[in-house]
Parts: C-alpha cells; structure tokens; sequence
C-alpha cells in the first residue's frame, strides 16, 4: 500500500488561550456626543477605587491570570495606552490604576476551542536537532474559537530517514505578535508583527489584525521560495471580513516575523491560491480557483498582484464533479510538478487527489489520479464538517511525500506517500 495514515493526532486545546483587547458595545446613549462611553464609564470607577483597593484587585488579578500568560503588567500597559481617551479627563492617576484600566479592557480568548485543521507543512530553517536522514519541520494550523473566527497558528516536528513523523510538544503559553508597522496597500493595509525572542514557536498565534481579516486568516498554504539568492517562506491565505473574502500574503524568513499583505487583481478576489516554490520563465506562477470548479494556471511579475489565468483542470471524475481545488502549492519532481488537489463529490464529501503538470509548460497536465488518493475512512467522517478530507500543503522528504491532512475540519492527522506507487496510479 503507498498511502500510510499515521496515528498523529493534533486535536482543538480550549485551554490554549491568548490575551485580546475588549472592546465594549456601544449603546444607543453612548452615540450622543456630549454623554460619556461606557469605557469612560469604567475608567471612572477603576480610578475611584481607594489606592489600596486598586492594589488588592490587581493583586488578584495577577493571582488569577499570572500562570496563563507572559508579561501580562507589561500588556495591561500597552493595553492602557491604547485608551488614552478614556483617561484624559482624569489628570492623575496611578501606574497601578494604569494597569488596573488595562486589565479591564483584555479578554482571554481560546483560539482553538473549535478546531484545528487545514494544515501545511515546509522545512524549518533552523535544521538543528534533525534527526539523521531526516529534518525538521513547521507545521501551520488554521485555529477556530468562540464566533469561529480563525487564526494561524503553529507546530514543529521532524521526520526521520524513512519517513516516521513526530511532533514536539505543545507549549502551554500562547500568545500574539506585537505590531510593529501598518502602511496602507490597495484597499487594505500591510502589517508588520514580530513574536518575543524567547518565546517557542508552538506558542505564537497570529491573529485577525486587519479590517480585511476581522473574522478570520483561513488555510494558509505555505511554501519554502527560492528566490534565486536565498529562501523565503511564502503563504497565501483567504482573508474573511465577515461579509467578503480576498487572497493576501504572508513573508516570513524565520517565523517570527510575519508580513501580511493584501493581494491586487481579479484572481485574488478568490480563495484557495498556491504559489510555485520559484519562478517559471522568470515570472511568479500560482495555481488557483477562479471559478468555484476548476482549477486555473496564473502568471504574474509582481508578487501582489494577480489578473486571469488559464484552466488547466477541470471536473472529470465522480468523486470531483462538484468542483476541484488545490492542496497547496505544486511540489517540484523529478517527473514534473506534482499538485495535490481536492475534489468535491456526491454529499460535498471532499477527497484528496493528484496531478502532474509538465515541469516547463505547468499548462500541460501530463497525468491524474482517477481515483481519490485519500477520502474520509469510517472514522474520519464526523466532525464539524463532516465527510471532509483537506490538506494545504504537502512536503517531499526523499522518496515520500509528508501529507498532513484536516479531517471534517475538526482536527489534523499525517499520511505519507511512496513517490513511485503514485506516479504509476496517475494517468493521462
């Protein structure tokens, strides 16, 4: 058999929190310009707490939440900072009331109570530790919570010689980068964010920060760039506003700082874009649905911006009639370029299937699996979503291929594939 489901459990954490600003609702009084906001409301009472009292309920709140999260009188102050409006009428105030202001103004927020699926996997490029014969790896993991919004967050791991996988433990702490520049791109911003030194990757959970992302950063499909002088690790991803969606890019070197940038043209008014891990002919390729049933070749000389493409795959077999997508970004084979993708049949169960596109025309699809590499098994099927197998993206280790994959987008699991016995289940 080529395919081996590993038992690799990564399964939703509600205990996995993060610290987010609480912003409260306005009421109908608030919108008179002459009457105070319910934020001055409790600046009012924060600060006419005795010096004492105010000492006793920080005490407490750091008793209570201390253990949960790093450097939290650190982000009660940045968080103070932001409602400066708030304070101005009040002309003296403590730090520790300073801080207390903050306190009430955060929420902690559990990011993966809900699920954890759709992930894609890259080499990490810190390679220390690898284990002989193997490497280690970054696993990206879309995270669910309260309101299903989704963030992105992060695993590492390593595989051994003969294709084994394993996954470092999960950090106990979470939290989300500080920001360090916003610039206004298009009809959006790009944001600049930079996670703590000390902090493990396992513990950094980007979370929605723009307008554009406001109820969720879903699938990024990652993918190692060779820029022709170095690599840079690429993602693109579907930002959700609640009422639209739009591609945009993640550019990363080490994982830790992150820069999100909306994406131009027609095509990026979609979801589901996979960029080529260099450039073909000297121009940057992505495979994408423009569509909502096939899948389109796209060409591009700048990076941000993305016009109409060509179909190279459209439905041909049962298990894809409802429409057919990318898992991530095409691997490059010795045979041609390698595309897992995603078929959408009868029920909408979603498969996993392949196709080989020819290494210097990607337009030419030399073969394609007629049958689904991997489809829900029996206890595969129930979840959030059921009847859902889903992957964004796939990594060539030696003769395999490391597949993690999402299961009825609830929880995430790992298959591995002899390179071989796939190319010969593939035809024209």
């Amino acid at each position: 058999m080529f395919l081996n489901r590993q038992a690799l459990y990564l399964r939703p954490d509600p205990a996995r929190v993060v610290v987010r600003p609480f912003k409260p609702a306005i009421e109908p009084r608030d919108l008179n310009p002459t009457d105070k906001t319910r934020a001055n409301h409790i600046v009012d009472r924060v600060i006419g707490l005795d010096p004492e009292a105010a000492a006793a309920q920080l005490t407490d709140v750091l008793e209570n939440f201390n253990g949960r999260h790093r450097n939290l009188l650190e982000t009660f102050e940045e968080r103070a900072s932001e409602m400066e409006d708030a304070l101005a009428p009040h002309s003296v105030f403590s730090k520790v009331q300073r801080q207390l202001v903050g306190a009430y103004f955060l929420h902690e927020y559990s990011f993966e109570a809900a699920a954890l699926f759709n992930p894609s996997i890259v080499r990490n490029p810190d390679q220390s530790g690898a284990p002989e014969g193997g490497c280690r790896f970054i696993l990206s993991l879309r995270a669910v919570g309260e309101g299903h919004i989704s963030s992105l967050t992060f695993r590492s791991g390593s595989i051994s010689a003969r294709g084994d996988v394993t996954i470092d433990p999960t950090a106990r702490l979470a939290s989300i980068p500080k920001v360090q520049s916003r610039s206004p791109r298009l009809d959006g911003e790009e944001v600049e964010v930079e996670f703590m030194l000390d902090g493990q990757l396992s513990e950094r959970v980007i979370f929605p920060i723009t307008l554009s992302q406001s109820n969720g950063i879903e699938d990024a499909r990652f993918v190692e760039f060779d820029t022709g002088e170095g690599k840079v690790f690429y993602a693109t991803y579907t930002a959700y506003s609640g009422r639209s969606i739009r591609s945009e890019l993640i550019e990363t070197t080490d994982f830790r700082t992150f820069r999100l940038t909306p994406l131009g043209g027609l095509a990026a008014r979609n979801k589901g874009m996979a960029l080529f891990p260099r450039k073909i002919d000297g121009h940057y390729a992505m495979i994408g649905r423009q569509d909502n049933e096939n899948l389109y070749l796209l060409y591009s000389d700048d990076l941000y911006a993305w016009e109409t493409g060509q179909v190279i795959l459209k439905p041909r077999f049962p298990w894809e009639f409802v429409q057919l997508g990318n898992c991530g970004s095409p691997i490059e084979l010795d045979e041609g370029w390698l595309v897992l993708t995603h078929g959408v049949g009868p029920i909408r169960k979603y498969s996993i299937g392949a196709a080989l596109l020819d290494k210097k025309d990607p337009a030419k699809v030399l073969a394609r699996t007629s049958e689904p590499l991997l489809r829900p098994e029996p206890a595969e099927r129930e979840g959030y979503v059921p009847n859902v197998v889903y992957s964004c993206g796939a990594l060539r280790h030696g003769d395999q291929i490391i597949l993690p994959y999402a299961v009825s987008d609830t929880f995430s699991n790992f298959a591995t594939i002899k390179i071989a016995a796939l190319l010969e289940t593939l035809s024209g």
